[in-house]
């Protein structure tokens, strides 16, 4: 996605680090529109330099300046990567990366067990689908696994349910069973598969789909007015599930994102 900058605006940079994807979102520091998005593959044995390289080149290309950068956000699942974005900001940007945790108090109650626990990104879900489409909601992420949480209508994280995702289920089967081989994660003709693709998508995708409605009932039972709970799916694959399910009401690409900018603007606010 490309951005155009007008001139010396300052920016913010928010980075959610995820398993398989690394999205970049750019924001005025004070305002609300997305100026430019990028995802790249998460690759944990790349460097800070290397990394800097490539988001000085996608900060070119949308004609927009890494010297505008006034501050970084960040959510990460993938600690091994934390220090690395971490001196990225500090040694190319000049600014420290503030790195969201379950202690960072951008007003989202964790009503769990161990809050510790819980990802970033889960609570930057919950703060954005309250922010933007209130509560009770429950967001799905389709990633690396296919995450549930639960925000209650005062936007506390109430929980959820994590199972494995599209991807892993589809790559299992195929190492397991030596006859099957790699599909698209695309939804087939029909349930009933005539040839093997089309049996092993009906399989993966709309076996997928039984267990999103099935979670996404039960959920709605145990959330208090579950009943009227929105579903905003996000991830690779929500675009995919939101065309064979009629339980996810909507798809918000940007919903980590924003949530990060949104995160950004309570620290600022209250800091």
């Amino acid at each position: 996605m490309r951005g155009k900058q007008h001139d010396d605006t300052p920016l913010l940079l928010a980075v959610d680090v995820s398993n398989t994807g690394i999205k970049f979102g750019v924001f005025p520091l004070t305002g609300e529109h997305l100026l430019a998005r990028w995802r790249i593959a998460t690759v944990r044995e790349k460097t800070t330099d290397e990394y800097a390289m490539v988001l000085v080149q996608l900060f070119r290309h949308a004609g927009l300046q890494v010297t505008s950068i006034r501050d970084v956000i960040m959510s990460t699942v993938v600690p091994a990567l934390t220090p690395t974005f971490q001196a990225l900001a500090l040694e190319y940007l000049g600014h420290e990366a503030i790195v969201v945790t379950h202690e960072t108090p951008i007003g989202v109650p964790l009503l769990v067990d161990n809050p510790w626990e819980i990802g970033a990104d889960r609570i930057i879900s919950a703060l954005a689908a309250h922010t933007f489409y209130g509560g009770p909601a429950i967001t799905i992420q389709f990633g690396t696994a296919t995450s549930f949480d639960c925000v209650s209508a005062e936007g506390a994280f109430l929980g959820g349910a994590i199972a494995p995702g599209l991807g892993i289920s589809a790559e299992a089967l195929t190492r397991a069973a030596s006859r099957l081989y790699q599909v698209e994660l695309s939804p087939p003709p029909s349930a009933l598969g005539a040839n093997t693709m089309h049996s092993m998508q009906s399989g993966i995708i709309f076996g997928h789909v039984g267990l999103v409605e099935g979670l996404v009932t039960r959920l709605r039972a145990e959330i208090p007015g579950g009943e009227h709970a929105k579903v905003i799916a996000h991830g690779g694959l929500a675009d995919v599930m939101a065309r064979v399910t009629p339980c996810i009401d909507t798809v918000d690409s940007n919903l980590l994102l924003n949530g990060l900018r949104v995160a950004y603007q309570r620290l600022h606010t209250h800091g």
